[in-house]
């Protein structure tokens, strides 16, 4: 029986999802690719903040007032999401969604920056220590008017993890889950080779300038080569610094490498806001976490014990 690799594109989550199985036959794979859909569009319901009914919302809906029961796997989603916010001082953070769009819209023509005092006026909303929880009835309560919750940092690795699971569980013995750049690899190529992927150069990224095996493990990228604005011949991330309000510069993009999508996804943003020195710092303590970064200048720099061929 010849075991083949299949792949297919789909928009989930309002991203690229890639999803790649090894099977026997096409009839197989669009079965199990079926399967793995199903399950991200699943998590997509319950954490999407385009839904008024999802789990999400009803969350940033009652803030200030009461607190909102919701599913387990919510529950502990957001339990990992303050344990990452407190590795992290704050540097992850889901209450981000306070940030309001009228401060930051990457998708118009901004011709200035907000003023500080603007940008840290509309910050105070963000604090990861305002988000009380009862796990004796798996409720979640945001203490303060005004304050919102987001899974725009978590929720791609997360539905990528949750969906290797799935199909692992389901007999599918090698594949890959893509959520836009956010991937897991399990398992091995028919050929009996290892998963590999090639790392981008940020101002080219069709321009590959090092490959990796990844099967087993987890890769997520934070770049600002994807979404940035001009101002002042400067360029700035999308990526905005939770402390300030203001997008973080110097740091061209951060490439993660952990055994868990769901990990990857949340630290890659904050090593960005980190900084290098920091973000290595902190990488280097947690084991089986590893990082590439480029800054602005295409400057490489990368953890302990990382191989780059």
């Amino acid at each position: 029986m010849v075991m083949k690799p299949f792949s297919q594109s789909l928009k989930l989550m309002g991203n690229n999802f890639t999803i790649t199985v090894v099977a026997e036959d096409n009839a197989a794979a669009q079965h199990f690719i079926g399967i793995a859909a199903e399950e991200i569009r699943r998590i997509e319901r319950l954490l999407t903040t385009f839904s008024n009914d999802s789990q999400t919302n009803r969350i940033n809906n009652n803030a200030g007032i009461a607190p909102v029961v919701v599913d387990e796997e919510v529950f502990r989603l957001i339990e990992r999401s303050i344990a990452i916010s407190k590795i992290t001082q704050g540097a992850f953070d889901i209450t981000y969604g306070s940030i309001d769009k009228s401060l930051w819209n990457f998708d118009r023509a901004m011709s200035s920056l907000p003023s500080k005092e603007e940008a840290l006026k509309r910050v105070h909303l963000i604090n990861y220590n305002n988000i009380i929880l009862d796990a004796s009835n798996t409720s979640v309560y945001l203490k303060e008017k005004g304050m919102r919750i987001g899974f725009g940092g978590i929720g791609k690795g997360y539905a990528a993890e949750m969906s290797k699971a799935l199909l692992m569980r389901q007999g599918v013995s090698s594949g890959i889950i893509n959520a836009s750049g956010d991937l897991t690899a399990w398992g091995m190529q028919p050929d009996g080779s290892p998963w590999r992927i090639g790392i981008s150069n940020p101002d080219r990224p069709q321009d590959v300038f090092s490959y990796m095996d990844i099967s087993g493990k987890a890769v997520a990228t934070s770049g600002n080569y994807e979404k940035y604005i001009m101002i002042g011949g400067k360029k700035y991330s999308h990526t905005i610094d939770p402390k300030t309000g203001l997008p973080i510069s110097g740091i061209k993009s951060v490439t993660v490498i952990s055994a868990n999508a769901e990990f990857a996804d949340a630290m890659a943003t904050p090593i960005a806001v980190m900084g290098i020195k920091a973000g290595l710092y902190l990488i280097d303590q947690i084991p089986d976490l590893y990082c590439i970064i480029i800054d602005d200048h295409n400057n490489i720099y990368t953890s302990k014990n990382i191989n780059l061929n």
